[in-house]
C-alpha cells in the first residue's frame, strides 16, 4: 500500500508541482518527468455538466489507455460511471490525435511524443452521496465519476484546476491545495477519494484532536453552528481516544440539506453526509445526524486505514470482493451509536432502543436463515445495493449483523477481562499493527488472532457465527452484563397474512411477501391488486384488512379478490399468527452487583 497513507502533512511547497514530482513509494524516492494536470470548468452546469481537460506530459509509451473507474471505494456496486462520459476527444500540439474505444469505460490514445490533450464532458444529475451532482446552484463532483485515468499508472501524482464560474465562490475538499484554483494528488487513489463541492456553500472551520476541521453547509437548514461544532468536537474527540491519534492533519465535512435526505460516504480525510435541512431542530432527527457523523468520522480508522487487504490498493475497473465488510461497516454501525452515549447525547435506554433495533432489523428479514454476515460482505455487490421485492427474503446487511457480533465480541471482551479491556483495544491494537507498522491490509484471520492477543481473550466462536447461519445465544452475552434480550412478540397472538401493501394510483398494490407466510404459501405475488377480502371491497386506508385480521382466529380460510396482469381471480388463504418479532433490551431483573458495574462499564459515559 502507499506510503502517504501514513502522512498527516497536506501543506504542499507548490515548487514541487511543476515539471517534476519527488514521491515516496515504499521508502524509496523516483523522479517522474511526466506530469497529470486536469482542469475542470463548468460551461453549461444548468444542464448538469462539466468540462474536463486532461493533460497528459512526457510519457514514453507510444499508447496509453485512459479508463473510468466503474464503482468508487465505499460503495460496492459497479455504477458504470462510463456512461455520462460524452464528445471525448484528444489532441497534441493542437492536431487531432485519433482515439479508440476498446472497453466500456476504456479509451486507447497514441500521445504525440509523449503529450496528449483530452477533452471530455460528464454529465451528472443523481442525488447520492457518490454520484455527480451538477445544476446551476453548485456542483458536487465525485471524482471516480469525472477523472480518467491511466492503466497501469494510478500511483501518478496528478493536479486539478477548478475554474469557478463567476457566480460561485468556494471550493470544498479534501485535495492539498496548491494556489488559488490548484489542487493537488499523490496519487489517483487519494484522487478518487477526495470528493469535491463547488458553489456557495455555508464554511465554518473548528478544531479537534489536533485536527483542522472544515464544515461545508449545502442547501441551506435550521442548522445551529456552535451547537453543531460543540457536539461534533466531542465526537472527534471521543473516538480519536479510542484510536490513539488522529491521522489528519485537516478533515472536510461535506454535508448535503434536501428537503427529506440522509446517508453518507466515507473518504480518507473528508466525507459526504445527505441531512433534511428543516430536521436539525427535532431532537430525534438531529441526534440521528450526530449518529452518521458519528459513523462516517469513524471510517477514518475502521476501513481508509485499518482495513482488509481486498480494500486496498483498489481496482476500479471491477469488483474488490471480501467477507470483512461485517468488520469494518457492522463494526462502526455498532461504534456511532455507541459513541453517541458515549458523548452523553443518548440515555443509556435511547441507546439499546437503537441497538435492539439491529436485532429487529435482522430478524424480521426471513433472509437470516440464508444469508450470514460474511456472505452477506462478498455479495455486497450484487444484494445491498440492489434490493428488490424478494431481497427480505435473500438477504441481510452486514451493516445489522456485524453490529450484533461486535456488541457481543464488546460485551464478552468486557465480562471476561473483568472491565480491563474492551472491543476499543482490539481496534486500537490492529489499527497499530495492520496500518502504523505494516502498513497493509489485513486478512480476517490475522484480524481474529490480534483480538485475542490484545485481550487473552478466546473470541474465536463469534468470529465463527459471522461465517454461519446458526445464530449466537445473545442473552449468554447481555446477561454478562446485567441487561437481557426480550422479544414482546413472543407470545403475541396477533394474525398476519405476511405481506407489506401500498397504494399506487389508488390501488392497493402487493409490496412484498414473506417467505413462509400464508400469503407466500398461498401464491399471491408482488404487484398483484388487492380488490376485496370474504366479498368485502379493501379501502386504500387499510382499516378492512385490519378489522379482518383482529377478528378471526388462526388457520381460518379467507377468499383474497385480486387483479394479475388485468385478470380477476381469487385465492384461497389460510391466516397465521404473526411471525414478527420486536426486542428490547431492558436490565436483567436479577442481575448481580457484578453484572451491574460491567453493565455501567459497557455503557459509561
Amino acid at each position: 500500500m502507499p506510503q502517504f497513507w501514513t502522512n498527516r502533512d497536506y501543506q504542499l511547497d507548490v515548487t514541487k508541482i511543476k515539471f517534476s514530482f519527488v514521491i515516496h513509494f515504499e521508502n524509496s524516492i523516483h523522479m517522474l518527468e511526466s506530469r497529470i494536470h486536469f482542469t475542470i470548468s463548468f460551461i453549461e452546469p444548468q444542464a448538469h455538466y462539466v468540462e474536463v481537460e486532461m493533460d497528459i506530459f512526457q510519457f514514453s509509451e507510444t499508447t496509453l489507455d485512459l479508463k473510468m473507474p466503474v464503482w468508487t471505494p465505499g460503495s460496492y456496486l459497479v455504477r458504470e460511471y462510463a456512461r455520462h462520459v460524452e464528445s471525448l476527444d484528444v489532441s497534441a500540439y493542437e492536431q487531432p490525435v485519433p482515439v479508440t474505444k476498446t472497453a466500456k469505460n476504456t479509451w486507447r490514445i497514441h500521445p504525440d511524443r509523449g503529450h496528449a490533450k483530452v477533452r471530455y464532458r460528464v454529465y451528472g444529475f443523481e442525488t447520492s452521496v457518490r454520484t455527480n451532482m451538477i445544476n446551476a446552484d453548485h456542483a458536487f463532483l465525485s471524482p471516480a465519476a469525472t477523472f480518467l485515468y491511466i492503466e497501469n499508472h494510478l500511483e501518478h501524482p496528478v493536479t486539478v484546476e477548478i475554474r469557478l464560474p463567476s457566480e460561485w465562490k468556494y471550493v470544498s475538499t479534501g485535495l492539498a491545495k496548491v494556489d488559488q484554483q490548484t489542487y493537488f494528488a499523490e496519487s489517483f487513489d487519494i484522487l478518487f477519494d477526495s470528493p469535491i463541492e463547488i458553489g456557495n456553500q455555508d464554511i465554518w472551520y473548528f478544531t479537534a484532536a489536533e485536527t483542522d476541521h472544515e464544515f461545508a453547509m449545502v442547501g441551506g437548514g435550521t442548522y445551529n453552528k456552535a451547537q453543531l461544532t460543540e457536539d461534533i468536537r466531542k465526537i472527534v474527540e471521543a473516538e480519536t481516544a479510542i484510536w490513539g491519534e488522529n491521522p489528519n492533519s485537516k478533515y472536510v465535512f461535506i454535508t448535503h440539506n434536501y428537503q427529506s435526505g440522509s446517508g453518507g460516504l466515507e473518504h480518507l480525510n473528508s466525507t459526504v453526509l445527505g441531512a433534511s435541512r428543516n430536521a436539525y431542530q427535532i431532537e430525534s432527527a438531529y441526534k440521528n445526524f450526530l449518529s452518521l457523523v458519528a459513523h462516517e468520522y469513524f471510517h477514518l480508522w475502521n476501513v481508509k486505514r485499518l482495513r482488509p487487504k481486498a480494500l486496498g490498493p483498489f481496482d476500479y475497473n471491477q469488483e474488490n470482493y471480501t467477507e470483512g465488510l461485517w468488520i469494518m461497516e457492522g463494526f462502526t454501525a455498532y461504534y456511532d451509536n455507541l459513541i453517541i452515549r458515549r458523548c452523553g447525547f443518548f440515555s443509556v435506554k435511547e441507546y439499546l432502543n437503537m441497538l435492539a433495533n439491529e436485532f429487529n432489523l435482522v430478524y424480521n428479514r426471513p433472509g437470516h436463515q440464508l444469508q450470514s454476515a460474511a456472505q452477506s460482505s462478498f455479495d455486497t455487490w450484487i444484494k445491498q445495493y440492489r434490493p428488490d421485492e424478494n431481497s427480505m427474503n435473500t438477504s441481510i446487511s452486514y451493516y445489522n449483523k456485524g453490529a450484533m457480533l461486535a456488541a457481543a465480541l464488546d460485551i464478552y471482551i468486557i465480562s471476561e477481562t473483568v472491565g480491563i479491556k474492551r472491543l476499543d483495544d482490539v481496534l486500537r491494537q490492529a489499527y497499530n499493527i495492520f496500518f502504523k507498522q505494516m502498513n497493509r491490509g489485513f486478512e480476517e484471520v490475522e484480524f481474529q488472532q490480534v483480538a485475542q492477543s490484545a485481550t487473552g481473550v478466546d473470541l474465536s466462536h463469534i468470529f465463527d457465527a459471522a461465517h454461519s447461519l446458526e445464530e449466537l445465544d445473545y442473552n449468554a452475552y447481555f446477561n454478562k452484563v446485567g441487561y437481557e434480550l426480550i422479544d414482546l412478540h413472543s407470545v403475541s397472538q396477533e394474525l398476519s397474512l405476511g405481506i407489506k401493501i401500498g397504494v399506487h394510483e389508488g390501488r392497493i398494490v402487493l409490496k412484498n411477501v414473506e417467505r413462509g407466510s400464508a400469503a407466500w404459501d398461498a401464491g399471491l405475488n408482488v404487484d398483484d391488486e388487492l380488490i376485496a377480502i370474504n366479498g368485502i371491497r379493501l379501502d386504500t386506508a387499510g382499516k378492512e384488512l385490519d378489522f379482518l385480521l383482529e377478528h378471526s382466529k388462526a388457520d381460518d380460510i379467507v377468499d383474497v379478490l385480486i387483479a394479475r396482469d388485468g385478470l380477476i381471480r381469487t385465492i384461497h388463504t389460510p391466516l397465521r399468527r404473526s411471525t414478527k418479532q420486536q426486542w428490547i433490551i431492558q436490565e436483567k431483573a436479577d442481575a448481580s452487583q457484578e453484572q451491574k458495574d460491567l453493565g455501567n462499564i459497557w455503557l459509561s459515559v
